[in-house]
């Protein structure tokens, strides 16, 4: 074999000395790392990446609590409770069954809301004074009496053209009598009949028009048929205003004392006016006095007279 060649060669093509093992490709890795030689390191981007492909954490925080590593490799500071609390909430991540959940939750609290209003505005009268409710209750009672009286009248003046044999000469007769009680209502007519008399004294002149219009209004809610003070006859188109020194109904000046005549029920009349919070215990705030007494035969004398429209007329045949 030629002088200088080998079977192993070295890589300047000189044959390695016999007893020292062959040297290492120059593709060795460098001392102290495990790269390649020649290769640039990687930067903290790629190994961020390369941990959150491999599971590992995002930047927004570490399982254990602490803040991510810088780019030197360090923990940052650990996070606190809040932080903690706050990451875990926001950005929210709803589920499918959280939006129903939530859906649900808001109509039950509309239909309790809902119910809540209704049973309030239904609950009106919770909050009025035990004076009040006996009024109303009182109003209530007396009206719902009223009604059956004039339902027991009316079938009674059926029954009447019904059976009887000469049911124009009936009819003749009913409308007579529908005339005087309308006469009656619009004080056009004299009435007679049981009720009450209702004087007031108010020397101090404290008792105004609107005590005495709630006084009108408290005897025609307790049935009151016919009604007069002083020598003014009340109709459905009463006034009563105040003015210097005194009042006035319908136009006319009413003197002290104010005296009513009352024609009604005697038994509905005198406890609509004297039951608690009435119209008694209101008039004796203002400094007057009051006196109420039953009579069984009140004369209401005083007339309005009958006007002729102007323009309405009767549509009957």
């Amino acid at each position: 074999m030629p002088m200088g060649t080998d079977e192993n060669p070295g890589r300047d093509g000189t044959a390695p000395e016999p007893g020292r093992p062959p040297e290492e490709p120059r593709t060795a890795r460098s001392a102290g790392t495990d790269r390649p030689a020649g290769r640039r390191p990687m930067p903290p981007e790629s190994r961020a990446a390369e941990r959150r492909a491999d599971g590992g954490h995002a930047a927004d925080g570490a399982p254990d609590g602490t803040e991510p590593a810088t780019e030197s490799g360090a923990p940052g500071p650990a996070m606190t409770g809040r932080q903690r609390l706050v990451a875990g909430l926001w950005p929210p991540r709803l589920t499918r069954a959280q939006l129903i959940v939530a859906l649900l939750l808001f109509i039950l609290g509309l239909g309790l809301a809902i119910q809540v209003r209704s049973t309030s505005d239904s609950s009106a009268l919770r909050g009025a004074r035990q004076e009040d409710l006996v009024r109303i209750l009182d109003e209530l009672d007396n009206r719902s009496q009223r009604l059956t009286d004039e339902q027991r009248r009316l079938e009674g003046q059926k029954t009447e053209l019904e059976n009887s044999s000469d049911q124009a000469e009936e009819a003749r007769k009913q409308t007579v009598e529908k005339e005087q009680q309308l006469g009656v209502l619009a004080g056009t007519v004299a009435a007679q009949g049981p009720g009450i008399n209702l004087t007031i004294n108010d020397p101090t002149h404290s008792v105004e028009a609107d005590k005495l219009l709630d006084t009108i209004q408290e005897l025609r809610a307790a049935g009151a048929e016919a009604i007069q003070i002083n020598d003014v006859r009340i109709v459905a188109g009463s006034y009563v205003s105040d003015v210097r020194g005194g009042v006035e109904v319908d136009g006319k000046r009413v003197a002290q004392p104010y005296r009513f005549k009352v024609i009604g029920k005697p038994e509905d009349l005198e406890p609509a006016l004297n039951i608690p919070g009435g119209v008694v215990q209101t008039l004796e705030k203002e400094q007057a006095t009051v006196s109420v007494s039953r009579d069984e035969k009140i004369i209401v004398d005083a007339l309005r007279e009958a006007k002729r429209p102007d323009y309405a007329r009767s549509s009957s045949r």
